[in-house]
């Protein structure tokens, strides 16, 4: 098979010379142990001669006694490699089943199953606005310069946002419509209470996480500072383990 110079052949490895060179080195002690799109290069390739790989190769061929062709061919083969031991299979051991474990929810748990199965049929749509926030964010400053220096506490834009909703379902009934049926057929319940739901996630004693979703009963009856008291006061019980069925 014709090759090409070293020199020339090389050129394209520039500053990974030396990792070039110790792949070689890797496939004449062990052929097998280099991947094989390296085989046809290294048939015909010679390091140069600053290559440490040479000189190495350079002392042991000068140090050796003189061999035929095929002699040198011999001592560039590659060392046998020892056929793989088989493993033995490990024995089969039976594993018994194990019994799942089923706990019957009760309470505020089972209600949230019964909430969220009822919720599959309730017909849902997205309304996306974009809509400018800076008076919110200066309002937001005002409020809470004045409780720091009054009755302590802090609104946040979920308060502002939540008690927003509150007064636009209060505003446009038809948005706190539900659906419901009459003589099994379909019909549109008008709700007269606005009842909020917030969503708290909590972390459980053993390090998972659960959401909880109890709601603020009334909410379109209250002016800002009760239902900001009312939000408050809903994340203090779930937070301390305190909601009860009707607070869902």
């Amino acid at each position: 098979m014709a090759t090409e110079p070293a020199d020339r052949r090389l050129t394209g490895f520039g500053p990974n010379e030396w990792l070039v060179d110790e792949i070689y080195d890797q496939f004449l002690k062990d052929k097998s142990s280099v991947d094989p799109a390296w085989w046809e290069f290294f048939e015909g390739y010679s390091p140069a001669d600053h290559s440490p790989v040479a000189a190495a190769h350079a002392e042991a061929m000068a140090s050796a006694a003189p061999t035929t062709a095929p002699q040198v061919a011999e001592a560039v083969k590659p060392a046998a490699v020892a056929a793989p031991v088989p493993k033995t299979p490990a024995p089969a051991h039976p594993v018994e089943p194990v019994a799942n474990e089923v706990t019957i929810l009760r309470g505020a748990a089972a209600r949230v199953v019964t909430n969220m199965e009822a919720s599959l049929a309730v017909p849902t749509a997205t309304s996306v606005r974009a809509l400018p926030a800076k008076l919110l964010i200066d309002n937001r400053i005002v409020i809470n310069n004045h409780l720091a220096r009054a009755r302590g506490g802090k609104v946040s834009f979920t308060h502002l946002i939540g008690y927003a909703v509150v007064q636009a379902a209060a505003g446009i009934p038809a948005m706190n419509a539900s659906l419901t049926s009459v003589d099994s057929k379909p019909a549109i319940s008008l709700n007269a209470d606005v009842n909020l739901g917030l969503a708290i996630d909590l972390a459980k004693p053993d390090g998972t996480r659960q959401l909880l979703v109890p709601n603020i009963k009334c909410a379109q009856s209250m002016d800002f500072a009760i239902f900001w008291a009312s939000y408050d006061d809903l994340v203090r019980k779930a937070r301390s383990g305190k909601l009860t069925v009707e607070d869902y």
